[in-house]
């Protein structure tokens, strides 16, 4: 594990998240109780957003004074339960395998986001008895469309007159062929932030194999204000189809 040390616990919270979203594998973000724990807050709430995998794991006063008005004591696991995928407390030596592999797990699996443990001083400066291993990683297996759905799919986009096609983040993160797919149903295509890195304003050369006559595949962010474009292409679409 290697260990990198920055000026401010936000910073560390950004790193992970970039980490996360360029390697689809969690970046990690450690701080201490009370005002570190709140200063990993908008880096968390980035990576859940823009669905990066990230860990944080935070310190917190210990059990025998959580009840108390105890220096520098917040609730951390409930600040941070809007913004996160799962997080917990860590109260019991024999659940951290399970609580940590839970977390690295979840932040990963589709849609990717943030996770959290609370680290309380007293639990963290307990020895860990000898039977206590790490859980070991599974691979993690993604659903698939069948082929029947996807017959069916090209099926209405072939006759579709008007097919819109929404684009997100997730074509980045599993690597998808979205472009091929447009290009050859003739469909205008639609971004979704953050998915417009997706692909760029493309123009079809030839005719599509597939569906309707359409020479231009044009792109846009639905969700950006001003796009007039884009909100009308929904509007008057027949057939939207969510990518």
């Amino acid at each position: 594990i290697k260990f990198i040390t920055t000026r401010h616990e936000q910073g560390a919270a950004f790193m992970a998240d970039v980490y996360g979203r360029l390697t689809t594998y969690p970046g990690v973000c450690l701080a201490t109780l009370g005002p570190g724990a709140t200063n990993l807050i908008t880096g968390i709430a980035d990576a859940n957003l823009d669905r990066a995998p990230l860990v944080a794991i935070t310190g917190q006063a210990g059990l025998e004074r959580v009840y108390k008005e105890s220096h520098q004591y917040i609730d951390v696991v409930q600040m941070l339960k809007p913004i996160t995928k799962w997080n917990a407390r860590v109260e019991q030596v024999e659940a951290v395998p399970e609580m940590v592999r839970k977390a690295f797990r979840l932040a990963r699996l589709e849609k990717p986001g943030a996770t959290h443990l609370e680290l309380p001083e007293d639990i963290a400066s307990m020895d860990v008895p000898a039977n206590i291993q790490p859980m070991p990683i599974r691979r993690t297996t993604y659903p698939q469309a069948g082929p029947i759905v996807l017959e069916k799919a090209a099926d209405l986009l072939c006759a579709a007159k008007r097919p819109l096609v929404l684009v997100g983040n997730g074509v980045v993160r599993r690597q998808a062929g979205a472009r091929t797919t447009v290009q050859m149903g003739g469909a205008a295509s639609r971004r979704v932030r953050p998915g417009a890195v997706a692909w760029r304003v493309c123009s079809a050369s030839t005719r599509p194999l597939v569906g309707p006559c359409v020479q231009r595949t044009s792109s846009a962010w639905i969700s950006r204000p001003g796009i007039e474009s884009a909100r009308t292409s929904v509007d008057r679409s027949r057939l939207s189809l969510r990518w």
